[in-house]
């Protein structure tokens, strides 16, 4: 790749696919499914074994930095769960590779001489020191690539220590088992990236496969799938949360309707029942002003006919038809008349009275003066 690829490259990851307006390149978004979900998440393995013995060539999606750019400004603002399609691309290419090291085991099981079981064992402990030994050295060379000395030179003396374990290890193998079958070269699969590994190998082979970038490959393979699946499981339990969350709040926001609802039912129930004993007041009152009305109406009728009665028949009076007001009323009026008859009868006896007094006098004051002539 040129200078000129490298820097646009560089520029596409850092701005993404809008930074010179180009309309051609917008038009294939991060989302669509073309595009490759374990590129934006940087684990994608057609690039990270790239130029290895498994090179597995180009993907059949779109790789793009610029929408990788993309997707990392968009996940900021919202949650668009591309784990969960990098995850099944990752477990599909694991299965298919513990599938190939199976076989391979199978392979060197019917291939190679059958031993017993301890002589089996000790050569198991063999591998796992070798193992152990390329470990160590790969990190040992990458620690002094990275400046760090004095943790290399550490790591050296750790690998002196398991050098020796293993040349004892070789040594109880070698008395085991006759010498022409210890000549021969005793294979194993690696459980990482399924390559042969020898039991004689020197550690300079062991360190170039344990820090080749096919077994380191494997190994970031592996890793990241173990912590997509970490981060998908919080972001499910998060959703989970959030969702519970959010149907709590409605849950709550229904029962406030709800108790809004009946609320506002009691209060229009208790303004009807208000209404209605208001208007059952009111026409009690006109029934009552009625009835009133109508009770003194028919006292005065009574009255009038009373009245009339005691006029018409002063001296004839019915008991028969009359109240009891009427005949107290009747009773009052006639004993009035009497009081009034008897009175007027008594003043004419006085004023008679006088007058014979009168006239008696006049006589005597008459004698008298005919006496005295």
């Amino acid at each position: 790749m040129s200078a000129q690829a490298q820097m646009r490259a560089l520029l596409d990851q850092l701005m993404g696919t809008a930074r010179d307006g180009d309309e051609t390149r917008q038009r294939v978004k991060f989302t669509d499914e073309r595009v490759c979900k374990s590129h934006l998440l940087n684990c994608c393995p057609h690039d990270i074994l790239s130029g290895t013995r498994m090179d597995l060539g180009e993907c059949a999606k779109t790789h793009d930095l610029a929408l990788r750019a993309d997707y990392e400004i968009a996940s900021k603002a919202r949650e668009l769960f591309f784990e969960l399609d990098a995850v099944d691309h990752l477990e599909s290419f694991i299965a298919d590779c513990d599938r190939r090291t199976e076989l391979a085991k199978k392979r060197l099981v019917e291939t190679q001489d059958e031993i017993s079981a301890e002589v089996a064992a000790k050569a198991e402990t063999v591998h796992e020191l070798n193992e152990e030994i390329g470990k160590l050295l790969a990190k040992a060379e990458q620690l002094g690539a990275e400046g760090n000395v004095d943790e290399a030179q550490l790591i050296l003396q750790e690998v002196e220590k398991v050098r020796s374990r293993k040349r004892d290890a070789e040594e109880e193998y070698r008395n085991s088992m006759p010498a022409s079958s210890f000549q021969q070269q005793k294979l194993r699969v690696c459980e990482v990236c399924s390559a042969y590994l020898g039991l004689h190998d020197n550690d300079r082979r062991l360190a170039d496969h344990f820090g080749g970038k096919l077994h380191l490959g494997f190994i970031q393979i592996r890793e990241k799938l173990e912590a997509l699946k970490k981060t998908v499981i919080d972001k499910q339990e998060k959703r989970n949360q959030d969702r519970l969350k959010r149907r709590e709040e409605r849950e709550k926001e229904e029962r406030m309707k709800t108790r809004t609802k009946s609320r506002s039912r009691e209060r229009s129930r208790e303004h009807r029942s208000r209404s209605r004993e208001r208007r059952r007041r009111r026409s009690s009152s006109r029934e009552r002003r009625r009835s009133s009305r109508s009770r003194s109406r028919d006292r005065e009728r009574r009255r009038r006919h009373s009245r009339s009665c005691s006029k018409g028949h002063r001296h004839e009076p019915s008991t028969r038809h009359k109240s009891s007001r009427d005949r107290e009323r009747s009773s009052r009026d006639h004993s009035r008349e009497r009081s009034r008859k008897r009175g007027s009868s008594e003043r004419r006896q006085d004023s008679r009275d006088q007058n014979g007094r009168t006239d008696s006098r006049r006589a005597q004051d008459r004698d008298r003066d005919t006496g005295d002539l």
